[in-house]
């Protein structure tokens, strides 16, 4: 696995940005680990994490792989139909829920509203995974991890972080 960091300077400080290079479901549970142990949870809201990337670029698994990090023992599948999963985590960890939310049959980001979106952010003990943001994106905050998936030539991963 390869990490390259680069360093953007931005209007008012620096924004690290990390690139990871991953070529097998193995290094993708040790990059899921790395995050798992790098992620720091937010004061006063949920930590947003958006997943972004096309069908089949590894979104859906780095969930799953996230969920097993952090205790998950239930089939972890994408939440297309029913957009949204919400797992209970075991005691110890960083948060006490992951949710897993699927953007992809959304039409506009008024429908996370369904979700009880606006009441999961308020809770900081949540750690909220959405796949395609895109879709839904000016009703999410400003203040989201972004991860973006790409698939290269030889099938491997580009996985960025901003």
């Amino acid at each position: 696995m390869i990490h390259h960091e680069k360093r953007i300077f931005a209007f008012s400080g620096t924004i690290n940005i990390m690139e990871t290079l991953v070529k097998t479901l193995a290094e993708l549970g040790n990059e899921a680990e790395r995050f798992i142990k790098e992620i720091v949870t937010k004061e006063n809201t949920a930590t947003l994490v958006t997943l972004s990337g096309e069908l089949g670029a590894g979104k859906t698994a780095f969930v799953k792989m996230v969920a097993k990090e952090l205790g998950v023992e239930e089939t972890v599948n994408s939440p297309t139909f029913v957009l949204e999963k919400i797992y209970l985590l075991p005691d110890g960890q960083k948060f006490k829920r992951l949710i897993h939310i699927d953007a992809y049959r959304l039409k506009k980001g008024e429908e996370l509203v369904s979700l009880g979106f606006d009441e999961i952010m308020n809770d900081n003990q949540n750690l909220i995974l959405v796949e395609w943001p895109e879709k839904v994106i000016g009703a999410l905050p400003k203040s989201i991890i972004n991860i973006s998936f790409r698939v290269l030539p030889d099938n491997s991963r580009m996985i960025l972080y901003d």
